[in-house]
């Protein structure tokens, strides 16, 4: 298996006014893949997170796309929930989930689909509020020639504790090669 991509975070520019996204750090996957990209020593010079990513795995299984994961402060304890609304055009799905180990990450086109990949924007809200549960939300999509997928996930990490750091990781297979992850600071008044 790969080794995974890690990324320390250095501390945030005094240039940025409230409400302004300040660039963070960003992970291009590299030549054979990885197994996971990780953000690590996230400080606590923001308000809420975001992260924009354009994903691809190594799969090559039936369905054309699947469902990254997501792991705050290597937390692996059943203390994650999700929600999720997809559509594709010509069928709506839905589902839920609590207990679970890790909580819905981005979309990501497996490897079958050359040239192709899907798209995200996913905001982590008062990741660094210590009176609260962590909230998540996603719009991922990818385009399958005219049969792609768009979904709606919601993700709920229930911990009072700051978000240090953040794991992305497929199930199974790896991130492939051009994948690409940025990580923004959102600046409160």
């Amino acid at each position: 298996m790969t080794p995974p991509l890690v990324l320390g975070i250095l501390a945030s520019s005094s240039f940025v006014s409230a409400g302004d996204f300040e660039s963070i750090a960003t992970v291009t996957v590299g030549s054979g893949g990885a197994a996971d990209i990780e953000f690590t020593s996230i400080g606590t010079d923001w308000t809420h997170l975001q992260i924009r990513a354009i994903t691809k795995t190594t799969e090559s299984a039936v369905k054309d796309w699947t469902v990254l994961r997501m792991r705050f402060n290597s937390d692996t304890g059943s203390n994650y929930a999700l929600h999720q609304i997809n559509g594709t055009g010509a069928a709506a799905g839905a589902g839920a989930a609590t207990s679970q180990t890790s909580t819905y990450g981005p979309y990501a086109v497996k490897s079958g689909l050359a040239d192709t990949f899907a798209a995200t924007v996913m905001d982590i809200l008062d990741y660094r509020d210590t009176n609260k549960y962590k909230t998540v939300r996603t719009l991922t999509g990818t385009d399958q020639n005219g049969a792609g997928e768009i979904s709606f996930q919601s993700g709920l990490w229930m911990s009072t504790s700051a978000i240090t750091s953040i794991k992305i990781y497929p199930s199974t297979a790896n991130l492939a090669q051009y994948s690409h992850f940025a990580l923004y600071g959102i600046k409160s008044a």
